[in-house]
């Protein structure tokens, strides 16, 4: 087994970057086909989420088939290789499936525990068996690591740990409170009638919501995710389906709207949901500012004013950190390497002393290091904390959970409106509790990895046995029809007791040690043993690759009739 799988998740990168690298159907599809097409790979499938892109692929050469996955994904996400290789991580073998069984399990999604991935590693097994990229590794993988997930929510309370992405993004709209209280009597739009917008229509549906208002492209695909609704869920709550065209109409009615689409531009631009909040309140949303007046950031200048310091040092307003990442926004590399330079020396201890005690000059200068070499500020993932001026409780909640965005990011300074999307979830997740359980399920992961490899490595060995048992029930044919030649006389029956004690004396002294070998090869290491039989006893390579070729086909064609 050469499992090799090259991604990027919430983990590794920022949302930004997931979000211009997301893949659409097309893509992956495409994707699979050339990752096939290239040398080093020989199966292929991927893993596509709202927070990961994961290349997965059995390569016979680790480094380039490092290479070529990397080159792959850049050349498909639209991302070019200089900028993602460095959000991108390699799993290699049995850290790969580990990997894998980690993510089917919930622990590598932003919300730990959830479980929703599985149905997403399903989709992308069903789309490789489609494409025909999915061999007897993956397929094995895959169909595994749906078992490991399954497993993981009924031996485990990892359920209790987290919860769908749907769910989690429900409670931060609410701020915390009691979604079922937060929601009833609400009137929902949900654009989009792929899988996360029906699990969001349920959701809601369950929540309490007066109506829900489903729009799509696809008009039917609308219609029947609110017909579902309708037969299934509370006959007190109102479902029905509009047009996609409808959507800056209903968007003035709607209390809380999601979105999950796979559109590749905008669905909702700040514009639209400005003009919907005065519709509904008959006043402007207007931008809400960042900070208070008496609260701004340091303007960069080209001249140093105080002892090589390149800010307006007279400008600075309590609580504001020279150190901080707000202080260096915007300058240009040549002005960031001087105030590093700065930030280094003994006068920046004075000033920031009075200001924030412990602040770190190292920040400053690692932005410096980056700034010369990419020969930008890094994005701000974490901007310094300001005070804020009091917003008005909020008259439309949304929640986008599409990669890439649909609803504009400016929409998070409308006064008036609640936003909640991927990068604000990944944010409120990183300090989300762990329960106790998710010990146990890292012990499951740890088991089943160890079961998985065991398994791989006897089935690899398993054409080798096959040909020597093949290869010794030939001898005995030989040898039979030998005996044939110089006994003529021989009647059936010694001849078939003749026969059937050869082929005894065989098959016990080949049991103990293809039993044995078997065992031998399940272990760590164990890859060797398949050569040594084959050269013990001089198998022909070709008969061991038919063997392998003929098991192949008859399980691939089995598991490609859907994955469990």
């Amino acid at each position: 087994m050469s499992l090799l799988v090259v991604g990027l998740s919430h983990r590794s990168a920022p949302v930004s970057v997931l979000e211009r690298a997301s893949l659409s159907a097309d893509a992956q599809f495409k994707l699979l086909q050339d990752t096939v097409a290239a040398e080093p790979a020989t199966e292929a499938g991927v893993l596509a989420t709202c927070n990961r892109i994961e290349l997965y692929a059995d390569v016979d050469k680790f480094h380039a088939g490092v290479a070529e996955l990397s080159t792959l994904l850049a050349q498909h996400s639209g991302v070019g290789l200089e900028e993602l290789t460095p959000y991108l991580y390699v799993h290699y073998e049995d850290r790969a499936v580990h990997h894998l069984f980690s993510v089917a399990c919930g622990l590598d999604s932003m919300v730990v525990g959830e479980g929703q991935i599985l149905g997403q590693i399903k989709d992308s097994l069903a789309r490789a068996q489609e494409g025909h990229t999915a061999g007897r590794l993956l397929n094995d993988l895959f169909q595994q690591a749906l078992r490991v997930g399954k497993r993981a929510h009924s031996e485990t309370g990892i359920d209790r740990a987290g919860q769908s992405l749907v769910t989690f993004g429900l409670e931060q709209l609410a701020a915390g409170g009691d979604v079922t209280a937060w929601a009833r009597g609400k009137r929902a739009l949900v654009i989009g009638a792929g899988s996360m917008s029906s699990l969001a229509a349920a959701t809601l549906a369950r929540a309490g919501v007066a109506e829900i208002v489903v729009a799509n492209r696809t008009f039917d695909r609308a219609e029947r995710l609110a017909q579902i609704l309708a037969e299934n869920g509370d006959p007190d709550i109102v479902s029905r389906a509009v047009p996609m065209e409808s959507v800056s109409t209903e968007l003035t009615r709607a209390d809380v709207a999601v979105s999950c689409t796979g559109a590749t531009g905008l669905v909702l631009t700040a514009a639209a949901v400005a003009t919907a909040v005065e519709g509904r309140t008959g006043a402007p949303a207007a931008l809400a500012e960042d900070r208070p007046a008496d609260v701004r950031p340091l303007p960069p200048t080209s001249v140093g004013t105080d002892d090589g310091c390149p800010l307006d040092l007279s400008a600075v307003q309590p609580g504001f950190s020279l150190m901080g990442e707000a202080a260096v926004a915007g300058m240009d590399a040549a002005t960031l390497e001087q105030h590093a330079a700065w930030a280094a020396g003994p006068a920046v201890d004075r000033r920031e002393a009075a200001r924030r005690p412990g602040a770190d000059a190292e920040l400053i200068t690692a932005l410096a290091a980056t700034a010369a070499t990419v020969g930008r500020i890094p994005e701000r993932r974490r901007p310094e904390p300001a005070p804020v001026p009091a917003r008005p409780e909020p008259v439309l909640f949304l929640l986008d959970l599409a990669m890439p965005r649909d609803v504009d990011a400016a929409v998070h300074r409308l006064a008036g409106v609640r936003l909640v999307d991927i990068e604000s979830l990944a944010e409120a997740s990183a300090d989300a509790p762990m329960a106790a359980d998710v010990d146990q399920v890292r012990r499951i992961v740890s088991d089943e990895v160890a079961a998985f490899g065991a398994a791989q490595r006897a089935a690899h060995i398993t054409p080798t046995v096959v040909a020597l048992r093949a290869m010794a029930a030939d001898v005995v044919a030989g040898e039979i029809a030998r005996l044939d030649g110089r006994l003529p006389g021989l009647d059936d029956k010694h001849r078939a007791e003749i026969t059937q004690t050869v082929r005894r004396v065989v098959d016990k002294l080949l049991h103990a040690p293809t039993v044995r070998v078997k065992q031998l090869a399940a272990e760590p290491g164990g890859a060797g043993y398949a050569d040594a039989l084959r050269t013990l006893f001089d198998l022909d390579q070709e008969t061991v690759a038919s063997v392998s070729r003929a098991e192949d086909s008859t399980e691939t064609n089995a598991e490609n009739r859907g994955p469990a």
